[in-house]
Formats: C-alpha cells, sequence, structure tokens
C-alpha cells in the first residue's frame, strides 16, 4: 500500500476513536430542537405578578380565575358542573360549565408561571381538561385514554406543569368534545410576556366565540346539530346581552379571540377601524407579515389577536359577518314569506288566533321589537333600542366604545355625536343642490 493510503487510514481511524470516547453529545450539540418546556423547567422564575409583569386582560360579561401561591407555584381549581345561565333576556340555558361561568373564567399568566390546577368533575359524566395550544409534557394533554385516565364524576385530577411561552390559548374537554364543548364547556387562557416593557396594551379584551342549538320552548341545547345553530354567543352572551369594549381616545386595543364553536368558522367585523392579526394560538406574527384588515376569520378550534389605536370616537359595531350569526332563534325555520300578498289572508286567520302576526313579509328587521306570543324561554330578533330607533341585531354581536375620556370598563352610554356629522333625511334643497333626482 503507497505511504499515503496509509497516512489517510490511520488520520481517519484516530478520528473515529476519539468520536467514541468522548462525552455524549447533548441535544443542542447534535442539532435536535430542545423539547419547548424544557429551558422553562431549568430556570425557575418567581410567580409572575399584576403590576409588576402585566396588566390583567378584561373579560367582557365574564371573569377571571382566581389562584393561590403555594410553595413559588400558583394553584387554581376548575370545577365543571351543570348549571343555569342567562343567554339574553328571555333566554335561560341549561347547560355545563367551569366555576359556573359560560364560558369558563379566563386562567392569566406570565410565561414561565408553573401551576397546578386541580379539575373536580360534578358532571353526569367522565371529563378531562385540555390545554388548547399550550405546549407542554405529554402526560399533562388531558385525552382520555391517549395522555389520561377520565376523571369519572365526583373524582379530582391534578395538572401539575410550566407555562413556556407566552400568548392566547384555551381550554376544554377532550371526553365526548361533541357534547362537552356544545354544552359550554370551554375557556380561555392569556400567558402575558415576563418582559413586556411599552408593549402592554392600555385596553386588552379576551372573547370566546360560541354557537348553540336551542330549540325555541327549550332549555338544554341540542348537541347532535351539525348545520343549523340558531343562537350565537360572545362570551356567553347575545346581544343586547353583550358588554360594550370600551377604550379611550389613544389607547392601544387588544381584542383576543378564541372560537370552539361546533362546526363555524366566524368572520369578525369592526366598524371604523383598521386592525393588525398580530398573534395566533400558535405565537406572535413577525410584522413584516401583518398587514391591516377590517375583518379577521377565526376558525374552529383557532385563535385570532388583533390591535389597532383607538383613534376614531364613535360607537362602533362589532359583529360576525356571517348574517345568520347577527338573529336568534326567529330567523330559523320560518318559511319565505318576502313578497307574498297576504291582503284580507291576516284577518281571517285573526278570527281564530287574535295574536296572529304575519311574519317576514319583507324580511325580518321588520320583526324587531315587536311583541309578540313566544313559546317559553325563548328570544326573536331580540335586538334593542337606540339613540335613532330600534336596533335589529342579536346573536355574536356587540358594540365598541371609544371616548375622549373614560374610567374604567363601564358602559358610557351612547356616543353624542358633534351636530350635522349624523347622516339625516335629505331635504329638497339638497337634491335641487346636487341635480338628484328621485323619480
Amino acid at each position: 500500500m503507497p505511504p499515503v493510503f496509509r497516512k489517510i487510514i490511520c488520520t481517519v481511524s484516530i478520528l473515529f476513536a476519539t468520536v467514541l470516547i468522548s462525552d455524549p453529545p447533548t441535544a443542542g450539540q447534535t442539532g435536535q430542537p430542545e423539547v419547548p418546556w424544557a429551558e422553562a423547567e431549568r430556570n425557575v422564575y418567581p410567580p409572575g405578578a399584576i403590576g409588576r409583569d402585566y396588566a390583567p386582560v378584561f373579560v367582557p360579561n365574564g371573569t377571571t380565575l382566581p389562584y393561590r401561591i403555594s410553595e413559588g407555584v400558583k394553584v387554581f381549581h376548575l370545577t365543571a358542573k351543570p348549571v343555569r345561565h342567562e343567554i339574553a333576556p328571555g333566554l335561560v340555558v341549561k347547560t355545563w360549565a367551569y366555576n359556573g361561568s359560560v364560558p369558563g373564567p379566563v386562567i392569566e399568566l406570565v410565561e414561565g408561571d408553573r401551576v397546578r390546577i386541580y379539575v373536580t368533575n360534578k358532571l353526569p359524566a367522565p371529563t378531562t381538561v385540555h390545554w388548547h395550544g399550550v405546549l407542554l409534557p405529554s402526560g399533562m394533554d388531558g385525552v382520555t385514554g391517549l395522555t389520561q385516565p377520565p376523571i369519572k364524576p365526583g373524582e379530582t385530577f391534578l395538572y401539575d406543569f410550566i407555562f413556556p411561552h407566552h400568548g392566547t390559548f384555551m381550554y376544554h374537554p377532550h371526553f365526548d368534545s361533541m357534547t362537552q364543548e356544545a354544552m359550554g364547556l370551554t375557556g380561555m387562557i392569556v400567558v402575558h410576556p415576563r418582559d413586556a416593557g411599552t408593549a402592554r396594551p392600555e385596553r386588552d379584551f379576551s372573547l370566546m366565540l360560541h354557537e348553540w342549538k336551542i330549540v325555541p320552548g327549550t332549555s338544554t341545547p341540542y348537541t347532535l346539530e351539525m348545520v343549523d345553530f340558531n343562537v350565537l354567543t360572545i362570551n356567553g352572551k347575545a346581544f343586547p346581552g353583550t358588554h360594550p369594549l370600551v377604550a379611550q381616545i389613544g389607547d392601544r386595543v387588544r381584542i383576543r379571540i378564541g372560537n370552539l364553536s361546533a362546526m363555524s368558522h366566524h368572520p369578525i367585523h369592526l366598524h371604523g377601524y383598521a386592525f393588525k392579526v398580530v398573534e395566533t394560538d400558535g405565537g406572535q406574527i413577525p410584522e413584516s407579515a401583518q398587514w391591516p384588515e377590517t375583518t379577521v376569520l377565526v376558525p374552529v378550534g383557532s385563535v385570532r389577536v388583533v390591535e389597532f389605536l383607538a383613534d376614531n370616537p364613535g360607537d362602533w359595531l362589532m359583529h360576525c359577518h356571517m348574517t345568520h350569526h347577527m338573529m336568534n332563534q326567529m330567523g330559523h325555520g320560518l318559511p319565505n314569506m318576502i313578497g307574498v300578498d297576504t291582503a284580507g289572508l291576516d284577518e281571517r286567520i285573526r278570527r281564530l288566533l287574535p295574536e296572529y302576526m304575519p311574519m317576514g313579509k319583507a324580511g325580518m328587521g321588520e320583526m324587531a321589537g315587536m311583541r309578540m306570543r313566544l313559546p317559553e324561554n325563548a328570544i326573536p330578533m331580540l335586538g334593542m333600542p337606540g339613540q335613532f330607533g330600534y336596533i335589529d341585531m342579536g346573536g355574536m354581536t356587540s358594540v365598541l366604545k371609544v371616548r375622549q375620556t373614560v374610567s374604567g370598563y363601564e358602559d358610557p352610554g351612547w356616543y353624542e355625536f358633534p351636530e350635522g356629522s349624523v347622516s339625516r333625511p335629505a331635504e329638497t334643497e339638497d337634491l335641487e343642490r346636487d341635480g338628484i333626482s328621485t323619480e
């Protein structure tokens, strides 16, 4: 063998032996990614605190889950049980809830917080809790049969893990999800950055979207429905039961929107503003990838977080742009009466049914606010009186109220419009001035 070949073989052998006797490589040395929660487990952080580490979110019509500190760990307790819940005046449902709240209370934390969450089951069926979007050890993921046994009625289970990342997430059962989520067992999780600095918004809202099928005259949601949902809610309330989103001119506003509806995606549209989608339940969106929108599509099982500067005072509608999602039970299961001439028929029917009222000859807006006999525990196109007439809205609808000066989150009432700034009936001189003919 030529000397040069012997030299090459010797060098390779020495290098191979060096590798064999050296210390085993670490995950970083091999290029393998570290599991998301590993670094958080190595670095022990003090429990995040309001003021020092974050400003709390506001939950319209909802609550935030209280906690206590034990050995440097935040301890929470969720109890799943049947409750009665008012969706809107005139509609009370028998549903299931965490801690008596529909949706469940927001779990609010700071990244790096270690938690122990106790879950007590007072339902008539087994359950679990899945921490939707949270990156954690598999044994804490809450999937019946796959990662844990079911929590039987009367049992209490313990979940113990660290939240390694900030963001907006959700929680819900993973036992008979079709039934238990449809019955109202859902909730939001907000994890703040540990060093938020100047990035904290002045207004930070948490909203959970939900859809229900509640047959008029009944009080238990029909959990087998797949298409025709007739009650749509934001934080468990249908308009006008939804509390407004209140902001002051100059505020940076963040709205966190979670969707655990059964089947529907929801395009949430905000009047008067353009915003940017800055975050999903998968994490923050780089600024270079953000663009302005006035409507954000929130898919089933997803979170979208939007931000904008409150610089346009007024009362601004915020609603799902699925048109049937802005109405209640009276918009479903009715014959199409648009354009039908019922002259003479109405009088004859009233001889038998004195309170009879023809439905929707020119659409459903004409029915809003009308008093009529309904099945018990049912709501029509409920709406509410506004300062210019009746607001014929319902369902997945709320109002953003932006004012020069506000205190807290209390409803400031209707907007006081500057003189001459409200649309009005056109007068003859207007038409003549601009050459408009209405013939």
